[in-house]
């Protein structure tokens, strides 16, 4: 492809795109290929011959897109959101373009400075102490098993580092059974092994028992083992709920426990003040995460990571081969040693736009009205016969099923309600998912997709609650 094609398909491409934000909502928002449809039409050997650029694009609108589900659906309301914005995926294109690897502050200044500036930014934004220093890693997952490795460093004088695990007391870590699941798998490769994990019982808002958390530590200490951490969760996968940070942080100080924040989609709520009851005790916590990619509007993938020690977590990450020594050393970032890849994407470039084309107001201003919404949404819920809340809703997600008055089997009350999904799944209008709470089928509704407003909500609830009547009636409940 020469210069003067890339510019003129690049074009065409930047018109795609801008008509794809102008008609995502008049496809079905999750895919209807059946497995194996997609690589069917795809040839079993690659090209020998260029082919021209018409074809691959005449291709990726025949075969690929209707393979594709559309995260960016204003009908989007399940799992958690995926956002992107019209700024945050130019400077994707820019990013792109330069095509930079920013594993240290001689590979590419700008990056590295920039990140160091945006971090502090953000930190401020969501009211973290000044003490914190942030870095992007790539996802929440990376994020706390860098935490815990670094946790399980500090607690072995590096000795882990260097001779293995051999002679150690097993460590034992800590979350709430709600906790999400990458907390275990960070577990499993940090070498404890998950049945060094405790997952603490949660109390009727699905927050962590700090009372049985003690309890636990206590048992633990006196079976010889050794306490390591604690991940507290603000806004849990299943029902978002919110841990007691701050009597969960006096109890890590008691026993001298590592303290990491998994905040990675409810983080984003932080940009609002009254949001921010969330971190009290935040004074006691060594690590926090949330995800930018998830309600920040930032393309994935974005994941802000804050540490207090940053020198425990470089001392936990660094080495120093000759080819990567530069004359500049410890007087500038070199964010390679900040986590577990040596190569990194210029993605502060991105936050950085979005902040500004944002500002602090508009972000507020956006995740505000998709609280609102869903505090909305979940008063049609209570007050639609047939239908009930399972759980409480201080952000923007509303966990809830049909309970048909007459019908008592929770069984059958399950069964009910995976059909109700999959019946408002099928209208492609709308997508939501489930988890299950207390034993119960529980139907998430997330409110957060970008260019989602009011109007949408409103419309994904007539169609919630005309299926969830037909199904009611069918059922003679």
């Amino acid at each position: 492809m020469t210069n003067e094609e890339f510019r003129k398909y690049g074009h065409q491409l930047i018109d795609w795109m801008a008509d794809y934000f102008n008609n995502v909502d008049r496809l079905p928002v999750k895919s209807a290929v059946k497995p194996g449809e997609v690589i069917g039409r795809l040839p079993g050997k690659a090209p020998y011959e260029p082919e021209d650029f018409d074809a691959i694009m005449a291709d990726f609108n025949e075969i690929i897109l209707p393979g594709m589900t559309h995260w960016q659906h204003t009908g989007w309301h399940a799992y958690f959101t995926a956002n992107n914005s019209y700024p945050s995926i130019l400077a994707e294109m820019l990013t792109s373009t330069l095509g930079a690897q920013c594993m240290s502050w001689l590979t590419s200044p700008a990056a590295t400075e920039l990140e160091e500036r945006v971090m502090k930014w953000l930190g401020e934004m969501i009211g973290l102490p000044g003490d914190f220093d942030g870095v992007i890693q790539d996802t929440a997952s990376t994020a706390t098993l860098v935490s815990l490795l670094t946790a399980r460093e500090m607690a072995s004088a590096l000795e882990i580092n260097k001779t293995g695990f051999y002679g150690q007391a097993p460590f034992t870590v800590y979350c709430s059974t709600e906790a999400h699941s990458s907390i275990e798998r960070a577990v499993k490769i940090a070498g404890f092994g998950k049945d060094h994990l405790r997952k603490i019982p949660v109390d009727a808002a699905f927050a962590m028992k700090p009372g049985l958390l003690e309890e636990q530590i206590e048992k633990d200490i006196k079976r010889g083992l050794k306490p390591l951490a604690v991940v507290a969760a603000l806004g849990t996968t299943g029902s978002t709920a919110v841990d007691p940070l701050d009597a969960i942080g006096k109890i890590c100080k008691k026993y001298g426990l590592w303290l990491h924040v998994d905040a990675a989609w409810a983080g984003t709520a932080l940009l609002l003040p009254e949001m921010r009851y969330m971190i009290n005790g935040i004074e006691n916590v060594d690590t926090f995460v949330f995800n930018p990619h998830k309600w920040m509007f930032v393309n994935f993938d974005c994941s802000a990571y804050f540490v207090k020690d940053k020198a425990a977590l470089i001392r936990t990450f660094e080495i120093l081969p000759e080819y990567l020594k530069t004359k500049e050393g410890t007087a500038v970032n070199n964010y390679r040693d900040w986590g577990i890849q040596l190569g990194r994407r210029f993605r502060a470039l991105k936050l950085w736009f979005v902040i500004r084309s944002f500002g602090q107001k508009g972000l507020q201003q956006k995740v505000a009205g998709h609280i609102r919404w869903a505090k909305i949404f979940a008063e049609w819920v209570e007050e639609e016969q047939g239908f009930e809340i399972l759980a409480p809703y201080p952000l923007a997600t509303v966990c809830f099923r049909l309970k048909p008055s007459k019908l008592n089997d929770e069984k059958k009350i399950n069964a009910l309600n995976a059909a109700f999904l999959e019946r408002i799944n099928r209208t492609e209008k709308i997508f939501l998912t489930h988890t299950k709470l207390n034993g119960k089928y529980t139907i998430r509704f997330v409110v957060g997709q970008t260019r989602t407003e009011l109007r949408h909500v409103e419309d994904a609830w007539v169609t919630i609650k005309s299926i969830g009547s037909e199904l009611l009636r069918e059922s003679k409940f």
